[in-house]
């Protein structure tokens, strides 16, 4: 089942049109309800998630100058960036077995430009007005009442635009100490730069591009189809039911007239957000908001016609055919899925809390002490991962009479920390000859903490 383009090239063969500016209808439904209680939720979440405080620490924050990144509680360093992979990785299998289940659910409700443009068309509405008014305003020459609210719309959109180039930066630099250097005018170079960077990126892709970036940007919607299948959750517009169209009164009974239960009255194509008419069929630009949806069945109900001329079906039931919803490509990616989200969530709950990294010191291999003990002298860095601080003994085993010295055996390292602290390590003459493997051991009083880690232990070769 392919997706194709809805916009035709103009009746001379030229290959381009020109884009023409899409007004969507403001329509009222199930639907409708949903997208809306998604919008607030994710921006919501968007908006609040930075100022919320976890233990001490901004629940999440990517700290880049210092390389941490605190998400609830939880503390990782570059060394932990292969869970960002893995995460991404989840994120990219849940989009293939969503899309393979349900079609584009993503773009229609979860998507940042179906989101962040969902709030932009709502604060034109509040100063322009609907559908009408606004394509009225657009036509009518500049007066003193269009410039008032095509300023205030502008006002509003540049005010939030710049909020959000706020916000964006506040999950990397504290956004209470961001919000400070705002207010005292010492924002940094980068810091200001990608404030109005994201600002005028959600201001250009919400406020006027639109529909054009699902259209012509994003490539999801350029491989969509390829994980389509009969068996996969569409909108469509019932052809057997619908055709032909016409329009008719109240009352009339549509078969009579030899007319299908479609009106022609466009509504459907009035509140689609990229402007396309879904009774052509499946089409590229289709993001699966479902506004056709809420705007026919509300004519069905007034016509008092049953719903569902425009609905979320397959194709297979488009045909009359049985549906499947279990079928092997959805076990495969739930499968996957499940395994993925499983093992994240193991790698996360098994991971050391300190981490221990050792280093040989390359100015000497080794050096005799004492008459009878061979030295090597190793950097070690403790990296405190856990939410509280950890004081560790640090011990060496690997061969027999070795000997940390007491100056540096025990550290204290805060939470959240990176230590490097210098190790002397001794072994008896007679116990090592040439290079031995040996481990560091860091551990706490309490047992909970165990870290290893391997190094070479360098001695004289004995004859």
């Amino acid at each position: 089942m392919s997706a194709q383009p809805s916009n035709p090239a103009h009746s001379d063969g030229g290959l381009y049109v020109a884009h023409q500016k899409v007004y969507p209808r403001e329509v009222a439904g199930h639907f409708n309800r949903l997208r809306v209680v998604a919008t607030i939720a994710l921006l919501g979440l968007f908006y609040l998630l930075p100022w919320l405080q976890w233990r001490g620490h901004q629940a999440v924050l990517f700290d880049l100058p210092a390389r941490k990144f605190y998400i609830f509680g939880l503390t990782f360093f570059p060394q932990d960036f292969f869970l960002l992979a893995w995460l991404l990785i989840i994120a990219a299998l849940a989009l293939f077995f969503v899309t393979a289940l349900a079609g584009r659910l993503w773009c229609g409700y979860a998507c940042p430009q179906t989101v962040w443009t969902e709030i932009f068309v709502w604060m034109e509405r509040w100063t322009e007005g609907n559908r009408q008014q606004r394509m009225r305003l657009d036509q009518a020459p500049w007066s003193a009442g269009k410039l008032l609210r095509k300023s205030s719309k502008q006002l509003l959109w540049v005010s939030f635009a710049l909020f959000t180039g706020f916000t964006f930066v506040g999950y990397f630099t504290a956004i209470r100490v961001l919000g400070a250097e705002v207010l005292s005018a010492s924002l940094d170079g980068w810091e200001l730069f990608w404030m109005l960077f994201y600002g005028f990126a959600t201001y250009g892709n919400a406020g006027h591009m639109r529909e054009q970036v699902c259209k012509y940007m994003c490539p999801y919607a350029r491989f969509q189809s390829a994980m389509f299948d009969r068996n996969s959750l569409v909108i469509s517009y019932d052809v057997q039911r619908g055709e032909p169209r016409g329009s008719r009164g109240k009352g009339v009974k549509p078969r009579e007239r030899g007319l299908g239960d479609c009106v022609d009255c466009t509504l459907c194509v009035q509140a689609c957000p990229t402007g396309i008419d879904i009774r052509q069929g499946l089409q590229m630009e289709c993001i699966a908001c479902a506004a056709c949806i809420d705007a026919c069945d509300s004519v069905m109900d007034r016509l008092n016609y049953p719903r569902g001329l425009i609905r979320y079906t397959t194709q297979n039931a488009m045909d009359g055919k049985p549906s499947r919803v279990l079928r092997p490509r959805i076990v495969i990616y739930g499968t996957l899925l499940l395994a993925l989200i499983v093992g994240f969530g193991a790698a996360i709950a098994n991971r050391r809390l300190v981490e221990v990294d050792v280093l040989r010191d390359r100015n000497a291999l080794y050096r005799q002490v004492d008459g009878d003990l061979i030295e090597n002298v190793y950097t070690v860095r403790f990296i405190n991962k856990d939410t509280k601080a950890h004081s560790l003994r640090v011990q060496a085993e690997g061969i027999d009479g070795l000997i940390v010295d007491s100056e540096h055996a025990l550290q204290n390292v805060a939470a959240g920390e990176v230590l490097s602290a210098p190790i002397r390590i001794r072994a008896p003459a007679a116990s090592v000859s040439g290079g031995r493997d040996i481990e560091v051991i860091a551990r706490s009083g309490d047992g909970s903490i165990d870290t290893r880690s391997k190094a070479r232990f360098i001695a004289p070769v004995r004859q």
